[in-house]
Parts: structure tokens; C-alpha cells; sequence
């Protein structure tokens, strides 16, 4: 089951030849995500070949410019596509007037149902949930309200191994029984064990996404033991009370953050400007979390 994850800006406030702003494409078994919408997201999807008509979900962390200015464009593109399907945007208030006065001035009557839904930037809430996924918000320490996300993948049923099936001629109702955690009644009245007919399956992962945020112990324990994490690194620890002044973090601090919350892996993105390389940031975290990567434009990686 795929579960990938597209950088499709990693920059920070001010866009370079090199770095858009923020936002993420998530995949996972057929579910289509973007976090942040920053300018340029639009051009990145075509860029990545990726599909956004399938996109059914669109998650702000905050109403800074860099991370929700290309979402309006986003929408209406959605529209002149012939769009019919139901887009679900969540974001801190005041994102739904924000949007719908676009459309309002543009008069833009969409062909598709849009709904905008508040986020709580104060608790954590769970935003969207089915039977594959769980996605959920929880609040960052940012100059405006700000929040994470965190995208879960759920339990998945045990599997069934082929040579069970042939050696006991499984039909599909035992099939259905054995995911289910069941001991099998075969058509000759024997009892068969379901562990000699199953395997555990893969444990679930998960993936949490730590936008513009100072450095801030209070979010361990809702990124605790995600499978990976992503955390803004706008600057480096010799600018670190520049990075309090502006409520941001450096690669150190993110670092200090991915230990705590004994994640598996770490990437930093969100970089300022001022630099041009990011050796420095990836050198600074891994003193302090050696499992770290820094992301960049177009970057794709596996959760696993």
C-alpha cells in the first residue's frame, strides 16, 4: 500500500528560482492530499505529473501568505477543469470568507460542491477519517493561529497467506472470516487454527507535518512516534533568537523535536531565503537526530 509524500514547495516566505512556498501532496491507497497551497502549487502539479482533479482534500496550517495564496487560483482552476466532485478545504478562520469573497468579486460560480470547514487551532480535532486513514490537526506556536497535521494510516486486516487458501481450499467467506481474526470451520468439520492461515500485516504508518512553528515541546505528544516527520528549519541555531523573535524554529531545535517525539525520520524544510545551501541545516540536525533529510522542490519519498 503506497503511502508518498511530493514536496512540491520547501521554501519559506520569500520564493527563490530554486524553492516555492510551502505545500505537500500526501498519497495513501488511493486518497489524494494537499497540505498548504502556497503560490506556484498549481504550476508544481503539473510539474509532478500528478492528477489534481483527484485531490478531495485540501489542508491550511495558517493564514500567512506562503502557505494558502495559490489556493484560490487552485480552486477556480478546479471550476474551468469541469470539475465535479466535492472538494473539502480546512483551515483556521477566517479562510471560508477569505475564499468565497474571491468568488464573490470574481463572480465564480463553482460547477462542483466546495465546503471550507474551521479548524480548532486551539485542540487537537480529527478532520477526516474512513476506514484507511485518519487525519488530524493539533495547534503550533506561531505569530497568527497555526496548526499540524498528522495523517495516520489505520490497522490494516491480517493477511491471508496463498498457501494457506490452496491447502485448505478456502472460499471467500473463510477468506472474509480469517482477516477477521477468526479460526476457520472447513467444509469437512475440521477446525483450523487462524494463525496457521493468516500473518500480522505491516505495522501502520504515519506522517505528521509541523508548519511555521517556534520551537515548542508542547507538540511531542501529538507527533509522538510518527513513522516520519516534517518540521520547518527556517534558520540556523546561530540565528536562533531571530527564529523567537519571528516564532520560528532552526534545524537544531526541529531536531531536539524529532528526538523527543521518537519519531523515525526527520525532514526539514521552510528554509529562509538567506541561504543558498542546506548543508549546514542537515549537518546541525544530525548532530542532535542522525536519521534527518532535508527536503527540496520536487522531492518524492516513501513512508515506510
Amino acid at each position: 500500500m503506497k503511502f508518498e509524500v511530493t514536496i512540491l514547495g520547501s521554501g519559506s516566505a520569500t520564493p527563490t528560482l530554486e524553492r516555492n512556498p510551502t505545500s505537500q501532496y500526501i498519497y495513501l491507497n488511493e486518497r489524494h492530499f494537499l497540505i498548504d497551497c502556497g503560490e506556484g502549487t498549481q504550476m508544481q502539479l503539473r510539474r509532478n505529473k500528478i492528477k489534481f482533479q483527484k485531490i478531495s482534500h485540501i489542508f491550511i496550517s495558517h493564514l500567512h501568505g506562503d502557505h494558502y495564496l495559490g489556493l484560490v487560483g487552485l480552486i477556480s482552476s478546479f471550476h474551468l477543469l469541469g470539475r465535479k466532485n466535492e472538494l473539502h478545504v480546512f483551515g483556521p478562520a477566517p479562510l471560508k470568507d477569505l475564499i468565497f469573497s474571491h468568488l464573490k468579486a470574481s463572480k465564480t460560480y463553482l460547477k462542483y460542491p466546495l465546503f471550507v470547514k474551521e479548524v480548532d487551532t486551539n485542540a487537537s480535532s480529527i478532520l477526516f477519517e474512513d476506514k484507511v486513514v485518519k487525519v488530524s490537526s493539533f495547534p503550533l506556536k506561531h505569530r497568527i493561529p497555526c496548526v499540524g497535521f498528522r495523517v495516520d494510516e489505520k490497522e490494516r486486516e491480517l493477511n491471508v497467506k496463498k498457501e494457506a487458501i490452496e491447502k485448505y481450499n478456502l472460499g471467500v467467506e473463510q477468506i472474509k472470516l480469517a482477516k477477521e481474526g477468526k479460526d476457520i470451520l472447513l467444509n469437512n468439520g475440521q477446525i483450523v487454527s487462524n494463525k496457521l492461515v493468516t500473518s500480522e500485516p505491516p505495522k501502520p504508518r504515519s506522517y505528521s507535518f509541523c508548519s511555521d512553528t517556534m520551537f515548542a515541546p508542547e507538540i511531542v505528544s501529538f507527533i509522538e512516534n510518527s513513522t516520519a516527520l516534517y518540521h520547518e528549519a527556517t534558520f540556523l541555531d546561530g540565528m536562533k533568537q531571530r527564529a523567537k523573535q519571528t516564532f520560528h524554529s532552526t534545524a537544531k531545535q526541529a531536531a531536539e523535536i524529532a528526538k523527543m517525539a521518537n519519531v523515525n525520520q526527520l525532514y526539514l524544510g521552510h528554509f529562509s531565503a538567506r541561504y543558498k545551501e542546506t548543508d549546514l541545516f542537515l549537518e546541525e540536525a544530525k548532530q542532535v537526530f542522525s536519521d534527518t533529510h532535508v527536503v527540496f522542490d520536487n522531492m518524492c519519498f516513501q513512508i515506510v
